[in-house]
């Protein structure tokens, strides 16, 4: 899988978010994408994985997805903001979720939720869950996700130091030869990214 970016700029009313931005993402590294907040980080995540439109330029995809219309099926993504279904539990969330994109087959649900540390909660309702175990959801749903593109937004959001040393050992475990874009200024989400894309280089 490879996106690239074509002289892209992204503008809400007249606010330039980023511009004239030339860049190519490859399948098999790692990638983040730094700047103060605010500074638009999210929104060219989302531009990447095709969620919003560009203002001017373009955004192609190679292999094996051509068409944005069909970019979901690739990309998977972890953000605070993505809401769960909070009157599912998380196993019913999960098969839910499996249903339209498929998980890793070398992993049951029963597998991921014991890795991610939600098995004692596996069918207790989201809408109870606290919120870092909200984001050990969200982590699970990308990461297990088989797609070859994984986004991660601020993926450390409300967890503690033992959640993130398992989003750490996730990206280890289960995310080589996947491209891996990681928002965020924190170096501690993102200090295992070969390439860096500061995103005030761009407006």
């Amino acid at each position: 899988m490879r996106i690239t970016l074509i002289d892209a700029g992204k503008r809400f009313n007249r606010d330039w978010i980023f511009r004239h931005l030339h860049y190519e993402f490859i399948q098999g590294h790692t990638y983040a994408i730094t700047g103060p907040n605010g500074s638009g980080k999210s929104t060219l995540l989302q531009v990447i994985g095709g969620a919003i439109g560009i203002s001017e330029g373009k955004t192609l995809y190679q292999e094996p997805v051509t068409a944005v219309e069909q970019v979901f099926r690739h990309i998977s993504i972890a953000a605070p903001y993505l809401e769960l279904i909070e009157e599912m539990t998380v196993t019913e969330f999960l098969q839910f979720h499996q249903s339209f994109k498929p998980l890793l087959p070398s992993c049951t649900i029963k597998d991921i939720l014991s890795r991610v540390g939600l098995e004692s909660a596996a069918h207790k309702q989201i809408r109870y869950y606290s919120s870092g175990m909200r984001q050990r959801a969200r982590l699970a749903q990308a990461i297990f996700s088989d797609t070859p593109v994984i986004l991660l937004d601020e993926p450390c959001t409300n967890l503690d130091s033992e959640g993130i040393a398992l989003y750490r050992q996730l990206i280890k475990d289960y995310c080589t030869g996947r491209m891996v874009i990681v928002s965020s200024n924190d170096t501690q989400e993102y200090d295992f990214c070969e390439n860096v894309l500061s995103i005030g280089d761009y407006k």
